[in-house]
């Protein structure tokens, strides 16, 4: 958390190892969208580093790493995460999404609606949200 009392998330977005590298670039946008319509300061895309020479590709987390700006005092936290935890059961591949704040991270998968929120309770109740 810096002096203005707003903190950030690194929320990466894994998609399905099958799915097509462009859909992966199109999902992150959409995931994007739909965080920056909460009330958050900010979404931000991380730059990946470039893919060393004769790599195949970029790492897709890397690709789909948003950091996401919030008050610490307005109580978006867990809306944050919920509406993470609802956009990832809307999509029909095995993506995987991962929140990290301070080291700790969240990894929120296809796990039952009532294994997820146990999971985001626990790491809101961690972070004092």
């Amino acid at each position: 958390m810096n002096s203005r009392g707003v903190f950030h998330l690194l929320v990466s977005l894994a998609p399905d190892p099958e799915l097509d590298p462009e859909l992966g670039e199109h999902l992150t946008r959409r995931l994007r969208a739909e965080l920056a319509d909460l009330d958050v300061e900010s979404v931000t895309p991380t730059r990946g580093e470039d893919a060393p020479a004769g790599a195949k590709g970029a790492d897709p987390v890397t690709l789909g790493a948003l950091v996401v700006a919030l008050s610490a005092s307005g109580g978006v936290f867990p809306t944050v995460l919920d509406t993470l935890r609802d956009w990832l059961g809307r999509q029909a591949g095995r993506h995987r999404i991962s929140v990290t704040i301070d080291g700790d991270t969240l990894e929120l998968d296809r796990a039952t609606t009532a294994q997820q929120q146990a999971l985001v309770e626990a790491y809101v109740r961690r972070h004092g949200q």
